[in-house]
C-alpha cells in the first residue's frame, strides 16, 4: 500500500455520515478536492450497503456501483478486514468498535498520519479511551468549520451545487442553508451565510 501525500489527515467516514446525502457530498467532496484521506473498511461498507438498500428501497446491485466508484476515486481508502483491531477496546459502545478498528487500522497502514473519525453518534465513541488511542473523534460540524480557512474556495464551489446534488426525486428543491440546517450544521450554514451576505470570514 502506497502511503498518501505527507501532511494528510487520514479520516475514516462513519455509516451515518455516508448515509446522509449531505454529509456524504460535502465529505466526499472535499477529500477529492484533497483535504484529507477518506477511510472505511469492508465493515462499513456492508453496513451502508445493508442500511442504504434498506432505507431508500435501492436494489443493493445499483448501490455497489455507487460504491465501486468511490473506491475508484479513493484507493487508498478500504483498510478491509479490521476485526482483529479491535482487540483491547472497552469503553466505547461495541456496535462501533469496528469503525475504531478502522481508525486502528489507518494507524497502521498509514504509521506518519494522523487518524480520525468523522460520526455523528458521539456518545457511541469513549473520548478517554480514543484519546489513549491517538485517534480524534468529530462531529461533522466542528470538523467542517475547522477545514473552511484551508477549503473556503471548495466549500463554496460544493454548497452552491449541494442542493441539486442532493435532491431527492420527487421531492421539492431545498435551499443549501435549508439542507445544513436539516443536517445540524449550524455553524457551517453561518458561515455559508457571511458569503451570502458579502461578510469578511473570519
Amino acid at each position: 500500500m502506497h502511503e498518501p501525500k505527507v501532511n494528510t489527515e487520514i479520516v475514516v467516514l462513519d455509516t451515518c455520515v455516508l448515509i446522509s446525502n449531505v454529509l456524504r457530498f460535502l465529505s466526499l467532496g472535499l477529500a477529492k478536492a484533497g483535504h484529507f484521506q477518506p477511510a472505511w473498511s469492508l465493515h462499513i461498507r456492508e453496513e451502508w450497503l445493508r442500511n442504504a438498500s434498506r432505507l431508500w428501497e435501492v436494489e443493493r446491485s445499483a448501490l455497489e456501483l455507487d460504491w465501486t466508484q468511490w473506491e475508484q476515486q479513493f484507493p487508498l481508502a478500504d483498510q478491509g478486514i479490521v476485526h482483529g483491531f479491535q482487540e483491547g477496546l472497552k469503553y466505547s459502545d461495541p456496535k462501533d468498535w469496528h469503525v475504531i478498528a478502522a481508525a486502528r487500522a489507518a494507524q497502521h497502514n498509514f504509521p506518519d498520519q494522523p487518524v480520525s473519525i468523522l460520526t455523528k453518534n458521539s456518545k457511541d465513541f469513549n473520548r478517554s479511551e480514543l484519546k489513549r488511542l491517538q485517534i480524534v473523534r468529530w462531529a461533522p460540524d466542528a470538523f467542517f468549520c475547522q477545514l473552511w480557512p484551508q477549503a473556503h474556495a471548495d466549500f463554496i464551489e460544493l454548497l452552491q451545487q449541494m442542493p441539486q446534488a442532493v435532491r431527492s426525486p420527487a421531492k421539492d428543491l431545498l435551499s443549501t442553508e435549508a439542507l445544513l440546517k436539516r443536517e445540524r450544521l449550524f455553524e457551517l450554514a453561518k458561515l455559508w451565510a457571511t458569503v451570502n451576505t458579502g461578510k469578511t470570514n473570519k
